[in-house]
């Protein structure tokens, strides 16, 4: 197994018979609904919360049953990959290009679990590009007001057309090198109108499943 299949079929250990899950988006978070699968046609009992089209696709091929949210209560456990998380176990995501949903579904949930492969830790976030989902409209502005916050944006591209996310909007991709307060950088991108979400998961991530040195190891906040 690679690490990310290492990582994401460790978390399928958590989900239970009964349980309501958040399925997450990404190359580590589809070994996980891989795993689920296999599980499911095994006779486990679960249904899902998908964070994008994508996953949808993907559990539905793998015979897991999807909820909306005005069906269920609650999400029991979310489990999702990340593309930085720092030593508080704070994270950058979104470069899928489903941050919103993902963070909908993360806050929703009694327990997220985050799975990452040992190529995705840092001491503190920033190195990786912050994603911030913008509306089509007032894009440009948008765009300067970020710049100020002192990042360099790049619009998402798919091809030569701007990137769509699920959402009908724009992402812009913000090399701030380094976040020396995610907390308070999650407040000012949000406050900027025209923003609707960004990639900053701060205090969400309950339980991180990682490899250090070649070994499969957890860490809880």
């Amino acid at each position: 197994m690679n690490e990310k299949e290492l990582v994401g079929v460790r978390a399928a250990e958590y989900i239970k018979d009964g349980m309501v899950v958040g399925l997450g988006t990404g190359s580590t978070a589809y070994y996980t609904i891989k795993k689920l699968g296999e599980l499911v046609r095994a006779g486990l009992n679960i249904t899902g919360i998908p964070t994008s089209e994508q996953t949808a696709s993907l559990a539905v091929e793998q015979g897991i049953t999807l909820v909306d949210f005005k069906d269920v209560k609650q999400i029991d456990v979310a489990i999702d990959g990340a593309d930085e998380f720092d030593v508080d176990l704070n994270l950058i995501k979104g470069g899928g290009g489903a941050l919103l949903r993902e963070k909908i579904i993360a806050n929703a949930a009694s327990t997220f679990i985050v799975i990452a492969d040992s190529s995705k830790g840092a001491e503190k976030l920033g190195a990786f590009p912050l994603p911030v989902e913008i509306v089509k409209f007032g894009a440009e502005i948008s765009y300067r007001k970020i710049a100020e916050l002192g990042c360099e944006p790049k619009l998402r591209l798919s091809g030569n057309q701007p990137f769509i996310t699920d959402n009908g909007n724009y992402i812009l991709d913000c090399d701030f090198k380094q976040i020396e307060s995610p907390k308070e950088m999650e407040k000012q991108l949000n406050m900027i109108p025209g923003v609707v979400e960004n990639g900053l998961f701060v205090n969400m991530a309950k339980r991180l499943i990682t490899i250090e040195n070649g070994e499969l190891v957890e860490k809880t906040r």
